[in-house]
């Protein structure tokens, strides 16, 4: 199953954002973290999808990657310029219903 904020359904008990009243003051620069099965162009993917939830190109140092220990995920962290917390759950609503981010936070 995938996990994530915005997924109530969860079993494990993890709180929805909801939940968690979160107190981001809007615009702000923002950070999420979009795990995924390593494949090659899986970055370029994520790079893409984020291009299309903005509206426009990403700066160049928006994205970081990681590799997990054994090299079968990789964690990307993307930073954007968000203007509301309406964007904010939009982008997470997206990742969830994405079959490629097997995780996100």
């Amino acid at each position: 199953m995938k996990e994530g904020n915005g997924d109530p359904s969860k079993p494990n008990g993890t709180p929805d954002i909801e939940e968690k009243k979160l107190t981001v003051q809007y615009p702000t620069d923002y950070t999420f973290k979009v795990m995924g099965v390593q494949a090659g162009d899986f970055r370029d993917y994520v790079r893409e999808l984020f291009e299309r939830l903005m509206g426009g190109a990403l700066r160049p140092d928006a994205l970081s990657e990681q590799p997990s220990s054994k090299g079968k995920y990789l964690s990307i962290n993307v930073t954007v310029h968000l203007t509301s917390e309406e964007q904010r759950r939009a982008i997470y609503a997206e990742l969830h219903k994405d079959p490629r981010v097997v995780y996100y936070l």
